[in-house]
């Protein structure tokens, strides 16, 4: 299990760029069908000694999955329905990337004659809201039949996609509406675009506009939603993202980087959804898995195998510092610093584990 997201914003923000930065996939600006779509491998400093201590066969890092659709308009998604099949594309991803131009350059068209942030957030999640009054209203005529019959569940069901939509309607996102439990699992189903968890990303000319009053006026609106907000000189990094490693590495330091995009983007994004990896090691392979901070052990177990949460017993965890810095299991069961937990456990990020269940 890797972390999937979907990249959104207007038309000409740079959000392809920001994409081939993120992913050196080198995609075109526009190449003529409705996405450009890219995995790549998370980099986690870990994974080397690992591999160097098991000799593993194979060795699979956690994944970016990484959809960028074509720009949305103001209006896109009631125009002719192509914003709807444009977002369609992300409707399953883990949070939303939401690339906005904090840069002004005449020589670089643009939808307004004028860099404004707020502008600019607003009006894409306009286009969110409008699609997702859609979904809603289409769950709601689905239930409408049973609803009119008494059926308990689709009378509460229908009455809590009313209320989104009536919020929606006056311009409230679904992710600023305080959903308590019972209303978040009547809209679970329609995986509302406006529910999901954004990052922005201030694309900008060069590092010294990080700060600049636009990137500003962005980190205000991330820090008022309890968001992350990362500064991206998207011209130059996807630049870089096509060299070897090692150039990568000193072209990002003239810059005064010491991470790639990538790297940034991954760190604000396991932030803000909160997660963590752990690993399963051995001659076999060195695998990391993500999962949300705070799961319990047959939740993580779960991202291995649905088998281990069905059947789940215990999970034997040692930490990958205890195991680095003792050179073995053997060394770490020695020192009993290895641990046998139950279902209660909560997974932390740097657990090597081992999963006993029943598989019956």
């Amino acid at each position: 299990m890797g972390l999937n997201c979907g990249l959104i914003g207007l038309p000409s923000c740079g959000k392809t760029t920001i994409y081939n930065a993120i992913t050196a996939a080198g995609a075109a600006s526009y190449n003529g069908s409705d996405m450009n779509h890219a995995v790549v491998n998370v980099p986690d400093p870990r994974i080397r000694p690992l591999v160097e201590m098991y000799n593993p066969r194979k060795v699979l890092p956690a994944t970016l999955e990484v959809v960028d659709i074509p720009g949305l308009k103001a209006g896109s998604t009631t125009e002719d329905g192509r914003g709807i099949k444009l977002l369609g594309h992300i409707k399953n991803v883990d949070a939303v990337l939401h690339v906005v131009r904090c840069f002004e350059d005449d020589s670089v068209p643009f939808e307004y004659s004028t860099i404004d942030p707020e502008r600019d957030v607003a009006t894409v999640d306009l286009e969110l809201m409008v699609a997702d009054i859609q979904t809603l209203q289409n769950k709601v005529k689905r239930l409408s039949k049973r609803a009119r019959g008494g059926d308990k569940d689709a009378i509460r069901e229908v009455a809590d996609c009313e209320k989104v939509t009536a919020s929606l309607e006056h311009g409230v996102p679904a992710r600023k509406q305080n959903l308590n439990e019972g209303e978040l699992a009547s809209v679970r189903e329609c995986n509302l675009l406006s529910l999901k968890s954004v990052l922005y990303i201030a694309n900008i000319k060069s590092m010294d506009d990080a700060s600049n009053s636009h990137v500003k006026a962005l980190k205000a609106i991330a820090d008022a939603e309890g968001s992350e907000m990362v500064p991206v000189c998207g011209r130059d990094e996807a630049e870089i993202s096509q060299l070897e490693p090692a150039e990568q590495h000193e072209f990002l330091a003239v810059l005064g980087l010491k991470e790639s995009s990538m790297e940034r983007l991954l760190h604000a994004g396991y932030h803000l959804l909160g997660l963590v990896n752990f690993f399963t090691t051995g001659e076999d392979e060195v695998h990391v898995w993500t999962c949300r901070k705070g799961d319990m052990a047959p939740t993580a177990a779960g991202k291995i195998h649905t088998a281990m949460e069905k059947g789940f017993i215990r999970m034997e965890v040692i930490r990958y510092e205890d195991l680095t810095a003792l050179g073995s299991e053997a060394a770490v069961v020695r020192a009993g610093k290895q641990r046998i937990e139950g279902k209660t456990y909560e997974v932390q990020d740097g657990d090597i584990v081992v999963v006993l269940f029943n598989g019956s």
